[in-house]
């Protein structure tokens, strides 16, 4: 198979776990006890573990190699400015999107890099895949439940995930075919998003991990971060 299709098809695939995880969140009957709360709210920790994972392993340390400190800063906090900005603005509007959001600003930048870095490092490339699908289930089934909770139709949000998946395709090809000479702009997106990221996390992820008089749901975190790990371990070897 070409190179181009190949690193599409597997961006595409890394994609459509959003998709699987938002179809388990449609089908899978959920009752409204506090077993049932906690698995839930554990569900989120996981998902935010797994962005702080990302942040952390995969789009922070490329910045941190390729940019000057002043670079560094200037993509790190904008990205958070403008997250800041976008959560006001949708708060004000009375929803709430945190989740969504959080899985698009992880998932288009690491796809970019995924189309830049595949040409020179195949092995990079896959595992890079395999860490953004990873991510995009337990992202894909809380931003299904995010959006439904904020009046959204559920078969319009499901299609909704399933359009983001071809997303990854074409983030994967401008990478690809823009970016493979310019390691410092790819530096510069991905720490841009991992402002972003970590905005989110403790403005809107972070939180709804909680429940008063109940200690395990932020384990989800630890295991979230745990899986994000590992991925980078395998990345890494």
């Amino acid at each position: 198979m070409n190179e181009l299709l190949t690193i599409m098809l597997i961006a595409w695939v890394s994609g459509a776990m959003a998709f699987v995880g938002g179809q388990i969140a449609y089908w899978l009957p959920l009752g409204q006890g506090q077993h049932t709360s906690q698995w839930l709210h554990g569900l989120v920790g996981f998902g935010g573990g797994i962005l702080l994972a990302a942040v952390v392993f995969a789009l922070l340390p490329e910045g941190m190699d390729k940019l000057t400190p002043g670079l560094l800063a200037l993509g790190f906090v904008a990205g958070g400015a403008l997250f800041c900005l976008m959560d006001a603005f949708l708060q004000r509007k009375g929803g709430s999107v945190a989740q969504f959001l959080a899985m698009l600003m992880d998932f288009l930048p690491e796809a970019i890099s995924l189309g830049a870095v595949f040409a020179d490092n195949r092995k990079l490339g896959l595992l890079l895949a395999g860490f953004i699908g990873i991510q995009n289930l337990p992202e894909g089934f809380n931003s299904f439940r995010e959006l439904k909770a904020a009046g959204q139709n559920a078969r319009l949000v499901l299609v909704t995930l399933f359009a983001v998946a071809f997303l990854g395709p074409l983030a994967a090809a401008a990478g690809y075919f823009l970016l493979q000479d310019h390691p410092g702009v790819t530096a510069f997106i991905m720490t841009f998003a991992g402002g972003g990221i970590l905005y989110l996390l403790f403005e809107d992820i972070a939180p709804a991990t909680t429940m008063r008089n109940y200690w395990l749901p932020p384990m989800g975190a630890v295991l979230g971060f745990l899986v994000g790990m590992l991925g980078h371990l395998f990345i890494k070897g």
